[in-house]
């Protein structure tokens, strides 16, 4: 296995990040530094470290749903963050990494996993693996925009485009929800296409990734993902014959 892989599958980083460790020249595989992502490992025989630390691939794999509050910052630490995802989490889930991060003022629906494979699967834009929000805005959306925003936009060097978009009546006056569905990932990307056309967020939730639904789960709280829910999404990302 490239040992960019193993990192990403033991849950140390994405797979880009990995190859920035590698790069960078603090992994070491038996004793020695390692400086090209393409060097293959053994994982039943070798000893990979990084920063010094020793790194496994999980034994068995878990990952999790968190319904995530505003004011929560998705990092493990940060002295300018007021509070991190893990404060919600108990210390033997502090070991997993969250799938797609969701900015501090951003609530709603985020997996947690020690899956690797999963992670870089449903982060990488190759599997259009769908990504469903809600936005309360302030401003006027018609179907020109709806188009526009379909066909989608250049922004600071990015192309941002929703999959799919409507929108529907807000109880608060003056404000429309707009539920965007999106598979690229870019960060704050549907405040960026909200922001693109006049539309001011007021409050933005992710309710569902692929076929995983926030449902009903209380804000703060987490809960385990099903065998039937992990089995559905992993034939989303790899076909019926990988599951």
């Amino acid at each position: 296995m490239r040992i960019a892989k193993f990192l990403a599958n033991a849950g140390v980083a994405s797979r880009r990040k990995c190859e920035e460790l590698i790069c960078q020249r603090r992994v070491m595989v038996n004793g020695l530094v390692i400086d090209t992502p393409a060097f293959l490992v053994n994982p039943a025989k070798d000893i990979v470290t990084c920063d010094g630390q020793t790194i496994h691939l999980p034994t068995s794999y878990v990952t999790y749903a968190l319904n995530k509050p505003v004011g929560y910052t998705c990092t493990v630490s940060d002295p300018h963050a007021e509070h991190t995802i893990y404060e919600l989490l108990p210390d033997e889930l502090h070991s997993l990494h969250y799938i797609g991060r969701l900015d501090r003022d951003t609530e709603g629906l985020l997996l947690m996993t020690n899956d690797g494979a999963l992670e870089q699967a449903i982060t990488h834009p190759s599997y259009e693996i769908e990504k469903r929000y809600i936005a309360l805005c302030k401003g006027a959306f018609d179907r020109t925009i709806e188009r526009q925003m379909l066909a989608g936009i250049e922004d600071d060097s990015e192309y941002l485009r929703a999959k799919r978009v409507r929108s529907r009546a807000a109880q608060k006056p003056g404000c429309i929800l707009i539920e965007m569905v999106l598979t690229e990932g870019h960060k704050r990307e549907v405040r960026r296409l909200c922001t693109a056309f006049g539309l001011r967020v007021l409050a933005l939730r992710r309710t569902s990734v692929g076929n995983i639904q926030l449902g009903d789960l209380p804000l703060g709280e987490y809960r385990p993902l099903s065998d039937a829910e992990l089995a559905n999404l992993k034939q989303l990302i790899y076909g019926e014959k990988h599951v």
